[in-house]
């Protein structure tokens, strides 16, 4: 009996050098199929167009046909356009910048000689295992289950005290065909990427982990303050996206209730606080696996930098200090002052190095990605004139 493969050969259609999240796996398969994507072009915007040709249209159609007095509520309903016409193409968008992030974060390690060569070995292993799994067939089948029983189960409750054109309330609340074809396409759709999005980052973190696990050639005097690991910090960039398309979902729902329940902005608080931390917690966490390693090394080179610094500053002293009656005309042009000057610039590099990879402005990027889009929730209670008012007046009262 033929042994049946959850995990297949590599895609021929993939790169050659199988550096790919999302070159392998049935979604891709399908879209190569329909001639929507076709490596290297990524095609995104035929992508989009396509994805909301199947997401929303229908929904219009049906409800312009069947239900013709609910199609304002439908072209006005925030709820949908946060999830169907703002979220899934942000979130394709999201899938060619983690791809492009992964693959330039994988060549540099193999272009800086990052890796000794006795654990080269074990980074192609690991990079065949991520191949692996991203062409295998059941973690996007396990996704697409857990999608469709919770929508299945939980959705329709959710959806009967919905709007017009998804509920009609003639005998009875029921679905109707717009209310259903969003439920089981359109959000199916939405969670599904969004899944797809966490187990590509999970993949992607996996990676980091054993690389943290190797022995990597860093330098605590490296320019960029991270060991020499500072282009990790480009990889958290590739979660913006994910997290901004969580977070204009949430958004819509908190502006739904604003408006049409009890609730107030200010219920919202812990809320919105826990969803920045955990936001932070994915992005970051794979990062996290190099904090001891870069701690160490910062420690090490601090006692062995200090160590050098003591004997060359010594000498430093000894031959300028002790007598420089005889060697003041010597000064200026004695490469010792150079070199002190060069060490102590180095010294300084190693003071100032930092254990997590991650600079300033990715961190901002990130906060933005998940505050901006519960904008829309804020401007349910705060109208936008009173909030420009207030802006204005803490500019002119801030002090210049």
């Amino acid at each position: 009996m033929r042994k049946l493969r959850f995990i297949p050969d590599i895609e021929p259609s993939a790169p050659a050098d199988n550096l790919s999240l999302f070159c392998g796996g049935p979604l891709y398969r399908l879209q190569v199929a329909l001639h929507l994507i076709k490596f290297p072009q990524w095609n995104l915007a035929r992508r989009v167009t396509c994805l909301l040709a199947i997401s929303w249209l229908p929904m219009v159609i049906m409800t312009a046909c069947l239900h013709p007095e609910a199609l304002s509520g439908l072209l006005k309903d925030y709820l949908v356009y946060s999830r169907v016409v703002i979220a899934l193409p942000v979130l394709l968008i999201g899938q060619l910048l983690m791809e492009t992030r992964f693959r330039v974060v994988v060549e540099h390690v193999r272009d800086a000689q990052l890796v000794s060569d006795e654990d080269q070995d074990k980074l192609d292993r690991v990079i065949a295992t991520l191949t692996r799994l991203r062409d295998s067939v059941l973690p996007e089948t396990l996704i697409a289950a857990m999608v469709f029983t919770e929508v299945v189960i939980i959705g329709p409750s959710r959806l009967v005290t919905g709007p017009a054109w998804a509920v009609s309330r003639g005998l009875g609340a029921h679905l109707t065909a717009a209310g259903w074809y969003y439920l089981l396409v359109s959000v199916v759709i939405y969670q599904f990427l969004v899944l797809l999005g966490f187990w590509k980052w999970s993949v992607w973190s996996y990676l980091l982990y054993r690389l943290s696990r190797m022995d990597l050639r860093l330098v605590a005097t490296h320019p960029d303050l991270h060991g020499g690991l500072g282009f990790l910090g480009l990889a958290p960039v590739a979660f913006i996206p994910i997290a901004a398309a969580i977070s204009v979902a949430i958004g819509a729902v908190w502006r739904y209730e604003i408006l049409h329940t009890p609730a107030s902005l200010a219920s919202y608080l812990f809320s919105t606080i826990a969803l920045v931390v955990v936001i932070f917690m994915f992005e970051l966490g794979p990062l996290c696996f190099f904090l001891w390693k870069l701690s160490v090394l910062r420690q090490k080179a601090i006692l062995e930098y200090g160590a050098l610094a003591q004997v060359h500053t010594m000498d430093f002293h000894k031959k300028w200090i002790s007598r420089r009656e005889d060697r003041a005309k010597e000064f200026s042009e004695a490469p010792n002052v150079s070199m002190l000057a060069d060490f102590d610039l180095i010294y300084s590099n190693i003071k100032r190095m930092q254990p997590l990879p991650v600079d300033r402005n990715t961190l901002i990027g990130l906060a933005l990605a998940v505050l901006v889009p519960l904008l829309p929730a804020v401007l349910a209670e705060i109208p936008l004139r009173v909030l420009m008012k207030e802006f204005i007046s803490a500019v002119r009262a801030a002090p210049i």
